[in-house]
């Protein structure tokens, strides 16, 4: 697919800068550029920051910035909308730079990927970010009427994961339901039905606790610990995303690792780590119950599907719902990189910022 096209794909993470590049129908070049952020360091200082290291790195490669097609960045926090592959225009960066939405480093690669798509008169586009919302509005309901779940998962890697069981399967992703986990750092399972992911895990506050994160906490119990520990607001959020789940039972969030002192005798590592599988597990099943049983198969894909152990103990829980599919690992530069190719073969229309609605050529 898009053999003649050239793409350049843009990923900006919390301590790196991942470039691809595509062209003669393949990913001929990757690149994984480390950035430090200094403390106090503004969102303008990293923007510089990681623009001047982009540039550093194509220009070492003699990349010919002029050849490239269209120009892909990972999304970020932004307004909330379908997924698809949206035209950057100035109004998404400056919503991701203000951080109405929240804030992470992602949210710089709009701004970079604009500007050198617009000093070659080339499209720039973000497929499937983040904020990708396509819930059912039965599952936006808490209990609580000043409290709306809120749609934030790892939207493009599912939905590539998503797509490529959807080849094997033989079907068109958009008449598919499929449960899928992704499983990293942090954890999101969705509810796929015809090519819309109508419930999934919110990926901070729901779930099953992951390597760092908390996940979904007796409600009760979470008062009395923050009323008890007398810390501020911020303090709580950091402890729940960043220093919860396996690293604080058992001092570590390498998987590898953990699986080293399981086979060491290390019972309450077993334990622990089986509990985050049974977790995902009931996770899976309650989004096989929004698809209503209906279920084509259940993708596994993320950084933990390479664990043996855990994909065992999932696929002995919840085998029992439709077959199990393993997609290890992730790779946004790839997905990216189908993205744009999906626009530039006219295969998908390109969707305007913020509206969600189809810009017509």
């Amino acid at each position: 697919m898009g053999e003649d096209y050239s793409v350049l794909a843009i990923n900006v993470g919390s301590t790196s800068t991942k470039l691809g590049l595509y062209k003669e129908g393949k990913l001929s070049r990757r690149w994984n550029i480390p950035c430090t952020v200094l403390a106090g360091q503004g969102v303008q200082e990293q923007l510089e920051t990681r623009e001047i290291g982009i540039m550093h790195a194509l220009y070492q490669e003699r990349v010919d910035l002029g050849d490239i097609d269209i120009f892909v960045s990972r999304g970020g926090l932004c307004a909330p909308g379908p997924s698809g592959v949206y035209r950057i225009n100035r109004k998404m960066c400056d919503d991701l730079l203000s951080g109405r939405f929240g804030w992470h480093p992602s949210a710089l690669g709009p701004s970079i990927t604009l500007k050198l798509a617009g000093m070659y008169g080339k499209q720039a586009v973000v497929v499937d970010p983040p904020s990708t919302d396509e819930l059912q509005d039965i599952a936006r309901v808490t209990g609580i009427p000043s409290i709306e779940r809120k749609s934030a998962f790892h939207a493009l890697n599912q939905k590539a994961a998503a797509r490529k069981a959807c080849k094997v399967l033989g079907k068109p992703y958009d008449k598919t339901s499929l449960v899928v986990a992704h499983m990293g750092g942090g954890i999101t399972i969705g509810a796929h039905k015809k090519g819309r992911v109508i419930d999934a895990t919110h990926g901070l506050s729901e779930g099953p606790f992951t390597p760092e994160r908390a996940g979904q906490l007796p409600t009760l119990d979470i008062v009395d610990l923050v009323l008890s520990q007398g810390k501020s607001p911020d303090y709580i959020k950091s402890k729940l995303s960043n220093r919860s789940g396996l690293f604080a039972y058992l001092g570590t969030k390498d998987a590898q690792r953990i699986e080293a002192m399981i086979e060491q005798g290390d019972r309450n590592a077993r334990t622990v780590y089986m509990a985050m599988a049974y977790q995902a597990s009931k996770c899976i099943g309650a989004m096989s119950v929004v698809l209503e049983g209906n279920v084509d198969a259940i993708v596994l894909t993320g950084g933990l599907a390479n664990s043996k152990m855990l994909v065992s103990w999932i696929t002995r829980m919840v085998g029992f719902i439709a077959d199990i599919m393993v997609y290890p690992g992730e790779d946004e530069i790839a997905a990216l990189v189908e993205g744009g190719l999906r626009v530039l073969t006219r295969q998908e229309s390109l969707l305007d910022y913020p509206s969600g609605n189809v810009l017509h050529p």
